[in-house]
């Protein structure tokens, strides 16, 4: 019994559990399912403000580029208004220019009718005057050419006369002294062999096979290297040599050591040609250095600068009248040490003006003015002392005689210059005659360089192509050929030869 009532309470017991707990959830859920609503709820109003910001955000954008767009379109109406009113102006000024270019035009055409009218009229009043003048003289122009030269021939046969008698008496004189300078000119050059020891360089080949190479195909070996040195190269009979000719010495020497350098290489053709001349003229500029230091120092003098020894190192390959300028210089200086330690003046200015009094000859042929003009801007370009200037500006009298060892300098250059054998007039000439050939060439525009060959009959110019045409090539030797004849005087003939080359040169890499 109790039993049963035990099992009887229990499942009343879990009845009512059962219903309060069904109680307990339905008030839970019911809990939660307010508090979601109210957060739903609160979603919504803030997602309908964020809305209503956003909107409002996009409307104020949307009306500011509104603005933006309008405002920028307006000026591009106002700009493109102002071009299209400047075009409207320029295409009425350019009709006005028309019109008036039109009136010119025609106003043209009608003054070169009167002017074909009045030419026309003219040309049929003179020739009715010469009609005319035929009728009166009773005589056509050939017959009138003819009775005016017989009367001029009459009344200046006398004078004719006369001057047929005193030509024939010159004549005689004239040639007489001709035939005089022939034979001196002929008895100098057999005692001194003037062309070839001052002239010409021989260069000992190790065999007559590389001649050829010298040569090269069709001769353009010997033309490139003859355009980079600016030499003669003379190829002969005479076994074992060839023989370098030119007036300037210092081309000379740097195409001998080109040469030689070229024959040692065995690789003759003309880029490596002017890579040689090149490395040669830096041997020849460290031969000038070396014999100007040594000039200065066998004279003694040890305050001279660097850049006026070097000029004066260039006077080794220089001469005048046939004397070493630069041997004549240290002779000079050494006698005006002496005459200045004679007379108790300063000998270390005299002996420095001395040496330094041709200087101007190193680069006469390249700067205009005398040598001595040019030795002065040189030594005050320089630094050198005044007094040494005053000294060596005087030794030819271009200037006066400011000091004591000015008058020593041109006893000493008397001295040396004056001492039997020493001087040739006839090579100064001759040199001074090519320097003027090639000065002549160089002055005219489009020359790039210039050089005096065979003896001072041919001219070899070489223009730039890029500033000169072909014809005005021609026109460029034929107007140094007139400047030749007007200014210079020379036996024979000279020939102008101009030559215009060009390259085109590419590196494939």
């Amino acid at each position: 019994m109790q039993l049963q009532l035990v099992v009887i309470f229990t499942g009343i017991a879990a009845v009512v559990g059962l219903g309060l707990g069904y109680g307990l959830r339905v008030l839970v859920s019911l809990g939660k399912r307010g508090s979601m609503e109210l957060e739903i709820k609160q979603m919504m109003l803030e997602a309908r403000e964020e809305a209503t910001s956003i909107t409002n955000e996009a409307e104020e954008k949307a009306d500011a580029t509104v603005l933006k767009v309008q405002k920028e379109l307006k000026e591009k109406e106002v700009t493109s208004k102002r071009t299209e009113d400047r075009l409207i102006k320029k295409e009425e000024l350019l009709d006005r220019r028309q019109t008036d270019i039109d009136k010119e035009v025609e106003n043209i055409k009608e003054k070169i009718s009167e002017i074909k009218e009045i030419r026309d009229n003219a040309e049929k009043i003179e020739v009715q005057k010469q009609a005319e003048l035929e009728k009166i003289a009773h005589l056509d122009t050939d017959q009138a050419k003819q009775s005016l030269f017989a009367i001029i021939e009459a009344n200046a046969e006398e004078d004719l006369l006369v001057r047929m008698q005193k030509l024939e008496a010159t004549a005689g004189e004239r040639l007489e002294r001709r035939a005089q300078e022939i034979l001196t000119t002929s008895v100098q050059r057999l005692a001194n062999s003037v062309a070839s020891d001052v002239m010409s360089t021989s260069v000992s080949l190790p065999s007559d096979e590389i001649k050829g190479k010298i040569i090269g195909k069709e001769g353009r070996n010997i033309k490139a290297f003859e355009r980079a040195s600016g030499v003669e190269v003379i190829v002969d009979d005479t076994p074992g040599s060839i023989i370098i000719s030119s007036f300037d010495p210092v081309r000379r020497q740097v195409a001998r050591v080109a040469l030689e350098n070229l024959i040692m290489d065995g690789r003759i053709q003309p880029a490596r040609i002017e890579e040689m001349v090149e490395k040669a003229k830096q041997e020849i500029n460290k031969i000038t250095k070396e014999k100007g230091e040594q000039a200065v120092y066998e004279c003694g003098i040890y305050n001279l600068d660097p850049r006026i020894v070097m000029i004066l190192g260039r006077l080794h390959f220089r001469t005048s009248y046939g004397q070493n300028v630069l041997q004549h210089s240290i002779e000079m200086s050494h006698i005006a040490g002496l005459i200045a330690g004679e007379l108790g003046v300063d000998v270390a200015v005299a002996k420095t003006g001395a040496l330094v009094h041709d200087i101007g000859k190193a680069v006469d042929h390249e700067v205009q003015g005398t040598h001595v003009e040019i030795g002065r801007r040189i030594l005050q370009k320089f630094g050198a002392d005044k007094s040494i200037v005053q000294a060596m500006q005087a030794h030819h009298e271009e200037y006066p005689y400011e000091t004591p060892e000015s008058m020593i300098v041109q006893a000493a250059d008397a001295i040396s210059g004056s001492r039997p054998g020493a001087r040739r007039d006839s090579v100064e000439n001759y040199l001074k005659r090519l320097q003027d050939l090639e000065t002549i060439a160089n002055s005219f525009e489009g020359v790039d360089k210039s050089y005096a060959l065979q003896a001072g009959r041919e001219i070899r110019i070489f223009v730039m192509p890029e500033n000169v045409s072909d014809i005005e090539a021609k026109n460029i030797a034929r107007e140094i050929a007139l400047r030749v004849e007007q200014e210079l005087k020379y036996p024979g003939e000279i020939k102008v030869n101009v030559i215009r080359e060009s390259r085109s040169i590419e590196f494939a890499r």
